[in-house]
């Protein structure tokens, strides 16, 4: 199965890359470079150490922002689906997050906190926080019952429950929670370099743009791409070595 999955994944990215070198060279447009350019631009940004020191730059808001809605966002999200009172208090709020184009928030953010690293910080958090939250709700909110009563039938205290019963119930919904707020996380670093200052891999891929280099704009996008893909597919690891004997499918396999 696992030699199977492999093989998918390889054809997948097959099929994808050559459609892309295709529609380079039909082209499908001028500002749209094959797939063998773009790779080439990639090497030479890995060749002179670009890609590197933008990536020192990027890794900085998105590494803070991802930890503190990991913590913040289970924490929150536990308290949510534990308490009617927090649910109906909260929920709301990170519903309204969610659907609400959180962009538009940049400038307020922008005027608060200025241009520099809390910024960005903050717009990690607010892309990637409320999936976390709702998910890991949810999933606590939705904890058979059987399983509640089975632990109060053995004289279980209320941590006893959320410990031993509640969080491990919840954990697959929780990770998936936090595998789609990381991704939401990626993309709230690079929009914030591109919309308030731009530095490492939004700067490479604003300046890239407005010099018309387009394939090194596509290596730049590519690369934080693939980082992303490779976190995620690290945080599965994680998950099946923590909860073995729980046999979930992924997207990915």
């Amino acid at each position: 199965m696992r030699g199977r999955s492999l093989y998918l994944k390889l054809l997948s990215a097959v099929i994808v890359f050559g459609a892309w070198e295709t529609a380079g060279r039909i082209p499908v447009s001028y500002a749209f470079p094959t797939f063998f350019e773009s790779m080439s631009a990639l090497a030479t940004l890995f060749l002179d150490g670009t890609i590197f020191t933008a990536y020192a730059e990027t890794l900085k808001p998105l590494v803070v922002g991802v930890a503190i809605s990991a913590v913040l966002g289970i924490g929150l999200g536990l308290w949510i689906g534990l308490s009617e009172k927090f649910d109906w208090l909260f929920s709301p709020i990170f519903v309204v997050m969610q659907s609400a184009p959180l962009a538009a928030l940049i400038p307020l953010l922008v005027m608060a906190y200025g241009i520099g690293l809390t910024s960005k910080v903050f717009v990690v958090c607010i892309m990637a926080m409320p999936v976390i939250v709702l998910n890991t709700s949810g999933a606590v909110r939705n904890t058979p019952s059987v399983l509640k009563e089975m632990g109060r039938a053995f004289l279980g205290t209320d941590r006893d429950l959320i410990l031993k019963i509640v969080i491990p119930a919840a954990s697959p919904i929780i990770f998936a929670g936090l595998r789609l707020g990381i991704s939401a996380g990626f993309i709230g670093a690079i929009l914030a370099e591109l919309k308030i200052t731009p530095t490492g891999v939004g700067d490479i891929i604003t300046y890239s743009r407005s010099i018309a280099d387009y394939p090194r704009m596509y290596a730049a996008i590519f690369s934080i791409i693939v980082l992303a893909v490779l976190f995620l597919n690290l945080l599965e690891k994680v998950e099946q070595v923590l909860f073995k004997g729980n046999q979930r499918g992924y997207a990915s396999d």
